[in-house]
């Protein structure tokens, strides 16, 4: 009997049950298949019947396999193919309607791994910028662990950082310029009224944000205008975590695709 779960894990190698292992982290409700008997035939009975799946093999065993029992991109689930060594990740199948594009690229994030899409426009990958606020004379290790604690509730790892954000007046925190020198990032300043574009796509507005500052929020909002300024492009970027906080700091997480060489 097939599990009722969604998602299926499958792994040939030692490698690939190890790495199949730390994605469950990621991915805990889904099910991991080791060398399963007979191989193509139970994968292809998990795909028939919806299950996306992750297949820790090569490309051509996953071709090989999944074929005979293609019907069509509206109907097959997404399929993505890993090295055993979760070096690249590849969407093979349902890029587009599958979801299976943007799947790659939040699985990619959480292993840092390359995230391969032959898609003829998608030739693009998640740049990241981290928008801060603090309070006076917050140290370093406090910024540094917020940082990490958020990172890694969603998956995330410190590379997939692109830059930091903070209000102008903030531009003489030492722990801000501390936290850039550790991280080897670039750190942008903004002013209230660059800030201030950004109301309407923050989380929640404060009263008491904007009467100590002149914006209705610090982190989000210098997380959406770096973001936006991390490519020349007139995409919009995505507050893809709201405002996180600690006793000396706030931080946000947005989000936007593009190649950060454009």
């Amino acid at each position: 009997m097939i599990s009722k779960r969604q998602i299926t894990l499958v792994s040939l190698t030692e490698p690939g049950r190890a790495l199949a292992q730390r994605l469950l982290t990621l991915l805990p409700e889904a099910e991991h298949l080791h060398q399963p008997q007979p191989f193509q035939e139970t994968v292809r009975r998990h795909f028939l019947a919806g299950h996306r799946l992750i297949l820790l093999c090569a490309i051509g065993i996953a071709v090989r396999t999944l074929g005979p029992v293609l019907r069509d991109k509206y109907q097959d689930p997404a399929v993505l193919a890993l090295d055993e060594h979760g070096r690249f990740v590849v969407p093979i199948l349902s890029g587009h309607e599958g979801g299976a594009n943007e799947w790659a690229r939040q699985i990619s994030d959480f292993l840092g791994a390359q995230c391969i899409i032959t898609g003829a426009q998608l030739y693009t990958q998640p740049l990241l910028a981290v928008g801060l606020g603090c309070n006076r004379g917050c140290p370093v290790d406090s910024l540094l662990a917020l940082l990490d604690e958020t990172l890694e509730s969603h998956g995330l790892r410190r590379h997939a950082v692109r830059a930091l954000a903070s209000i102008e007046l903030k531009q003489d925190e030492l722990g801000l310029q501390q936290l850039a020198e550790m991280l080897q990032l670039p750190i942008s300043f903004y002013s209230a009224t660059v800030l201030n574009e950004y109301g309407d796509r923050l989380s929640r507005k404060s009263e008491i944000v904007f009467r100590e500052t002149g914006c209705y929020g610090v982190a989000e909002a210098a997380a959406l205008a770096c973001a936006e300024r991390l490519i020349n492009s007139s995409h919009r970027a995505e507050l893809l975590i709201a405002k996180r906080k600690n006793a000396d700091a706030t931080l946000a997480v947005a989000r936007i695709y593009g190649n950060p060489g454009a």
